[in-house]
């Protein structure tokens, strides 16, 4: 083959590759890299508050009333009656201080009925005043010794005495703010003013003695013929030999 005719196949070899070779393909478009979105914060107005822990409400502790037979201060139980125990002092018949406690102390039961009547006086413009309450027995040893007479103080060696069971009274009336008010006689007189008669007394005094006495009655209390301040429960209770109030 001669040169020209060479170098015209070679060409002609050449052309050909070139047609059969396949072109790079297009570069396909890049997407943009996707964003994710941020979750959702909750919303303060609408997100609900943790419920409190479930809890009862406070009870209130209600304490059971005394027995009957039991014994209590009675201003503890009647704060707005008088006080004025003359035994506990030497402001009564025997010149003596006979006991050494200061307030008045009665059966439970008694003092229920007691408060009773104090309701009924203040509603006319008075209270009870007591002068005697509870007993114990050794005091009433001190008192017949002093003053051996059956019809003011009991025998001790006959029974005891409704002082010593802790279910009697020696009360007289005051107004609300203290005041004494007129009565047939002042405490332990043991004279005929001091019964329940009251002919011998001021009309005034007869009327504030029958308001006490109808008004204790009503209470459940009955009164001793020969002493208008003197009272006893209905209801008897046994004699106390132990008790002693506090001092």
């Amino acid at each position: 083959m001669t040169v020209r005719k060479l170098a015209a196949f070679l060409l002609l070899a050449c052309l050909l590759a070139g047609c059969t070779q396949q072109a790079d393909p297009a570069e396909a478009p890049r997407a943009e890299p996707s964003q994710s979105e941020p979750a959702p914060t909750p919303d303060a107005e609408t997100t609900p508050e943790p419920s409190p822990p479930d809890r009862d409400p406070p009870q209130q502790t209600v304490s059971e009333p005394p027995a009957d037979e039991a014994f209590v201060r009675i201003r503890d139980h009647i704060p707005t009656i008088q006080v004025d125990l003359r035994y506990a002092t030497a402001d009564n018949f025997t010149g003596e201080v006979i006991y050494d406690f200061s307030d008045a102390w009665l059966r439970y039961g008694t003092v229920c009925k007691l408060a009773d009547a104090q309701e009924r006086l203040l509603a006319q413009g008075y209270s009870l005043c007591i002068w005697d309450a509870f007993r114990p027995a050794e005091a009433q040893d001190r008192l017949w010794a002093v003053y051996p007479d059956g019809n003011y103080v009991a025998n001790p060696a006959n029974g005891y005495s409704g002082h010593t069971r802790g279910d009697t009274v020696d009360v007289t009336l005051v107004t609300e703010a203290g005041e004494a008010v007129e009565l047939p006689s002042g405490f332990d007189d043991f004279s005929a003013r001091a019964d329940r008669d009251y002919s011998d007394v001021s009309d005034t005094a007869a009327e504030n003695a029958r308001l006490l006495e109808q008004i204790m009655q009503d209470c459940g209390f009955s009164g001793y013929e020969k002493e208008w301040w003197h009272y006893s429960d209905a209801t008897v209770y046994p004699p106390e030999l132990e008790f002693v109030p506090p001092a």
